[in-house]
C-alpha cells in the first residue's frame, strides 16, 4: 500500500496526528461463513461511522486498494460533491488535453492510459472534480501476464527494485521474473510507485476538464465495433450497463470469457445508487462538451474460441486518433441492433475491422450473436430503466 496511496512527505509526516481511516487486514485469517450475511470466508468490510475497514481470508493486495476506493466512492459524491471514477487518465503534453479512460479489469486501463506522447495522471481510480481530474492513488497496479518489453515498454521499465511483484514466478537464480508462467495464477500483478513511469504527471492532478471519455470494453461475442461514437444518452446507457467480458487472469476460476455487466464500470466497489453517480456524469459531460467514444478491446472476426483479439497496436491507433481530433472528424455509418456511429476510415487499421459484420466469415453467425448479446443488454438494463430518462432507455440495443 506504500506503493499503490499517495506518500506523504517527511514534514507531512510530522504533523499527520491521528489518522482519519484503519485497515485491518488478517491476510489468511478467515471470515466466520456462518456469521449472518456471510457467504464465504472471504470478507471485506468498511465500517463508514467508525471509519474502519476490516479484511479478512484474502492476501491479495487488490483487496486494500479497492477497499479505499469504495471508501471514495462515498466521501467525493457525499461529502464534497465531486465524481469519484473506475478509470485511468492521462493529459496531452502539447495541448492539455486530458482523457478518462473507463473500464473493468482487463479492458486496457492500465496499458492504454501509459502512452509516451501523453503524461499519466493515474491508472485506475479518479475523482472529475469542479476544477478539473485528481489521481486517488499513488501508485499503480498492472497486470503481468504476457509482459514485453516490445508491448508495453513504460509498464516494462517500471518494474525494477522499489515495485513489488504479486504471484509472478522468477528464477531463483538469475531472478529474472517470467511473466508467461502462470502456475500460480493468471492474475500476477506488479505494484509501482506512478513516478516510475517517465512520463508521469506528478503531482497526479491537473486543472482542466477532461475533453474525451472512452469507455473501454472486452466483447467475447465479438460483434462490438473497435470504436464508436456515443450520444450523451448512449453514454449515460453504456456507463450504467458497464459491460465487458471477465477474461482469464482477471478473478480466480476464470479460465475463458465470461459477460458481465458492472454498473459505473465498478459495481463491486460503489455504495450509492448507480443513477447518482450517472447523474453526475452527465451533468458534467454537457457541462464540458466531452466527446464520448465506445473502445472494444475484445474479440474481433468471431467470437472467443473462432475469432482473436483485437490487436493492441489498431486499439492504439484508435486512440491516437480520438487524440489527435481525427476521430471526431471522421465519416460514420450507423451500426444496426445496437444503434452505435462507427468511423468508415481510421488511419492504421483495416476497414474490415471496423465494422464487425465485414470481419466475420460467417455472417449469419454474426447476427446471431448481436441478438443474443442485445438481449443481454436489455435483461441487465432492466434494473435502471424506472430510474433513467426514456431517451436513454431508447439509447441500448433494439432487439425485437
Amino acid at each position: 500500500m506504500n506503493n499503490m496511496l499517495i506518500r506523504p512527505t517527511e514534514e507531512e509526516l510530522q504533523q499527520f496526528g491521528e489518522p482519519d481511516f484503519i485497515i485491518y487486514n488478517a491476510g489468511q485469517f478467515p471470515a466466520n461463513r456462518f456469521t449472518k450475511g456471510m457467504s464465504s470466508t472471504t470478507s471485506v468490510e468498511i465500517n463508514f461511522k467508525r471509519m474502519e475497514m476490516v479484511i479478512l481470508g484474502t492476501e491479495y493486495a487488490g483487496e486494500m486498494k479497492k477497499g479505499i476506493f469504495s471508501v471514495m466512492h462515498y466521501l467525493q459524491p457525499v461529502k464534497f460533491g465531486q465524481l469519484s471514477l473506475h478509470s485511468s487518465a492521462n493529459v496531452g503534453i502539447d495541448h492539455g488535453d486530458v482523457t478518462l479512460f473507463f473500464g473493468l479489469s482487463g479492458t486496457g486501463k492500465t496499458t492504454l492510459s501509459a502512452d509516451p506522447r501523453r503524461q499519466l495522471i493515474g491508472d485506475d481510480e479518479h475523482v472529475w472534480s469542479d476544477t478539473g481530474v485528481f489521481n486517488i492513488e499513488g501508485g499503480c497496479y498492472a497486470k503481468c501476464i504476457n509482459l514485453s518489453r516490445e508491448k508495453e515498454p513504460e509498464i516494462f521499465e517500471a518494474i525494477r527494485f522499489g515495485a513489488i511483484l504479486e504471484n509472478v514466478v522468477y528464477s531463483p537464480a538469475s531472478r529474472a521474473p517470467d511473466y508467461d508462467d502462470v502456475s500460480i495464477t493468471e492474475n500476477t500483478r506488479c505494484a509501482y510507485p506512478i513516478e516510475f513511469i517517465p512520463n508521469a504527471r506528478i503531482p497526479c492532478v491537473v486543472n482542466t476538464q477532461p475533453k474525451n471519455i472512452i469507455m473501454l470494453t472486452c466483447d467475447a461475442y465479438g460483434v462490438l465495433p473497435p470504436v464508436s461514437k456515443l450520444s450523451p444518452e448512449q453514454a449515460s446507457y453504456h456507463f450504467l450497463a458497464g459491460y465487458t467480458s471477465k477474461t482469464p487472469g482477471t478473478e480466480d476460476g476464470v479460465l475463458e470469457p465470461i459477460p458481465t455487466f458492472s454498473t459505473c464500470y465498478s459495481a463491486p466497489f460503489i455504495v450509492l445508487h448507480p443513477g447518482r453517480y450517472a447523474a453526475m456524469l452527465a451533468e458534467r459531460m454537457a457541462a464540458h462538451a466531452v466527446d464520448c467514444w465506445l473502445i472494444n478491446t475484445g474479440w474481433t472476426g468471431g467470437k472467443y474460441g473462432t475469432g482473436q483479439r483485437c490487436p493492441l497496436r489498431y486499439t492504439r491507433a484508435i486512440v491516437d486518433a480520438v487524440h489527435d481530433g481525427s476521430l471526431a472528424q471522421a465519416q460514420f455509418e450507423d451500426f444496426p441492433v445496437f444503434n452505435l456511429r462507427i468511423p468508415t476510415a481510421v488511419n492504421g487499421v483495416p476497414r474490415e475491422l471496423l465494422n464487425p459484420r465485414r470481419a466475420w466469415r460467417d455472417v449469419d453467425a454474426f447476427e446471431r450473436e448481436v441478438l443474443k448479446l442485445g438481449g443481454m443488454f436489455r435483461k441487465a438494463f432492466a434494473l435502471y430503466e424506472k430510474d433513467v430518462d426514456a431517451k436513454v432507455r431508447q439509447a441500448g440495443p433494439q432487439v425485437a
